[in-house]
């Protein structure tokens, strides 16, 4: 249930913001230091790339793919061996998050139009100022199955994401990064990219309470401490 609510939540908000937002739209939902900004990145989370030809988006792609088919086999060999609740749910969040944005590399270039950046796109202080301003020519449509702007497993990831919580210069005497403007959270991310970041950091900062394991299924073990009870009881 885990992996298909996020599935679903990640790709309703994907598939909204593309059809609705100009590549490179930014809309103020909270103050300054929440915006949704529509871009597009061709690489893996928070727009880091692996290369920048098309090899290297096939080949990502196709880890991908592989990740998520390793990682539900993982997930069921983790049930079956008995792993606590906390364990699974990191692992259902690390694995939704892969499959949303597999879905996007697989799929949307196949069924969508370009996005390209244009004119078009601006800073509106709303959503209702957004839609007031609205132009269907700057944004990407559905169009007849493979007839988008790419290929299988070329597609581009949608992130819309941005908390420029703090914007400001970095004083002169700061090495190396002296003088320069700085940006905290500067990375534009989607809701898979979040379920996979939540996932990694709850592991690696309770590894030590989540990474055991009963040594039975957990269908049994919740057998066994019935059993465990009705004994007590008697």
């Amino acid at each position: 249930m885990i992996v298909l609510l996020i599935v679903v939540a990640d790709q309703v908000s994907k598939i909204w913001i593309k059809t609705h937002f100009a590549n490179g739209d930014d809309v103020r939902v909270i103050g300054d230091w929440f915006r949704l900004h529509f871009i597009e990145n061709e690489g893996m989370a928070y727009g880091m790339k692996l290369s920048e030809s098309p090899i290297g988006k096939i080949v990502l792609s196709s880890f991908r793919l592989v990740a998520v088919i390793f990682g539900f086999y993982l997930l069921k060999r983790l049930i079956e061996k008995g792993y606590g609740r906390g364990m699974l749910i990191c692992g259902a969040l690390i694995l939704a998050g892969a499959m949303g944005n597999l879905l996007d590399s697989m799929f949307y270039g196949l069924i969508f139009s370009e996005s390209p950046y244009s004119c078009f796109s601006g800073n509106y202080d709303s959503m209702q100022h957004l839609l007031q301003n609205h132009n269907r020519e700057a944004v990407a449509h559905f169009t007849q199955f493979g007839k988008g702007y790419g290929s299988f497993l070329q597609g581009r990831v949608v992130d819309m994401f941005y908390f420029p919580i703090i914007e400001t210069t970095l004083p002169r005497w700061v090495p190396f990064w002296g003088g320069r403007n700085f940006v905290f959270f500067e990375p534009v991310f989607n809701l898979a990219d979040a379920a996979i970041s939540i996932g990694i950091i709850t592991l690696l900062l309770f590894q030590k309470k989540l990474m055991h394991h009963t040594g039975m299924p957990q269908q049994d073990a919740v057998a066994t401490n019935n059993d465990t009870n009705a004994t007590v009881s008697s």
